[in-house]
């Protein structure tokens, strides 16, 4: 059960609305459901603000539709993340709500009675169109986490004009997820323009002399700009969770 929904129902006995037997009722599932090949964390939304979200790679379509049964069971719906174009098929014949994206590889089941996410200030920034299936993954599970995000495609720094260009929109947001793969520099540079948190996501992206991302990694930790953290490669899931944070610390 997700936070908010705990919270109203404690409130409605504490008002009398509700019985306390009703209240465990809603409340007595156990912590971790046991599926053998996996193990369900019922309580993450408790203690964490969000339910767990399923690392769709390595898992075959089948197992991915008994997890997200599962937790689309709970009311609180699933997100998927690296969902190849088998498990995102099953998945919607699965479930015909859900929200299928091909870009992000990514499956979302909003949560019984969702409000539409809110422009909460997130905005991801990617350096190249190539960059944009991490970018995509960012901005779906920002969306799943009740931020609707704004998107700056291919402003890397081979056109430094093109980032310029941008400065109000850069300046309006209240975190910042940079996406660059290459050189990875685009994050130093917005990082030296902007006041709010920047984070960075390296991308695999690039020659064979970037490593699959190593380098685009190497270059945002060694960022001149102060204040740049950064994620893992490709890793716009992982951002996205720690610009939720910033946005939503109370959750």
């Amino acid at each position: 059960m997700i936070r908010d929904r705990a919270r109203a129902l404690l409130a409605d006995v504490a008002a009398g609305r509700r019985t306390v037997e009703d209240a465990l009722a809603q409340l007595d599932a156990a912590p971790v459901e046991d599926l053998k090949f996996a193990q369900i964390d019922h309580h993450r939304a408790l203690r964490q603000g969000y339910p767990e979200v399923v690392f769709g790679e390595g898992k075959t379509p089948e197992q991915a539709l008994q997890i997200c049964a599962r937790l689309a069971a709970h009311g609180d719906g699933f997100l998927v993340t690296r969902a190849d174009a088998p498990m995102r098929d099953a998945l919607a014949v699965a479930f015909p709500a859900a929200e299928v994206d091909a870009l992000g590889c990514t499956v979302l089941m909003r949560r019984d009675g969702a409000a539409a996410p809110a422009e909460t200030g997130a905005l991801v920034v990617t350096a190249g169109t190539g960059d944009l299936p991490v970018a995509q993954e960012c901005l779906v599970t920002l969306r799943a986490f009740g931020h609707a995000a704004g998107r700056v495609a291919d402003v890397g720094v081979a056109g430094i004009h093109r980032v310029l260009a941008q400065q109000e929109i850069l300046r309006s947001a209240r975190v910042i997820v940079v996406v660059a793969g290459m050189d990875g520099a685009l994050p130093s540079v917005i990082g030296g323009m902007v006041r709010v948190p920047v984070i960075a996501v390296p991308t695999s992206i690039g020659y064979g002399a970037s490593f699959q991302g190593l380098a685009a990694l190497l270059t945002m930790l060694n960022s001149c700009a102060a204040g740049v953290v950064v994620c893992n490669i490709d890793n716009g899931f992982g951002a996205a969770v720690a610009a939720a944070r910033i946005l939503s610390p109370s959750v």
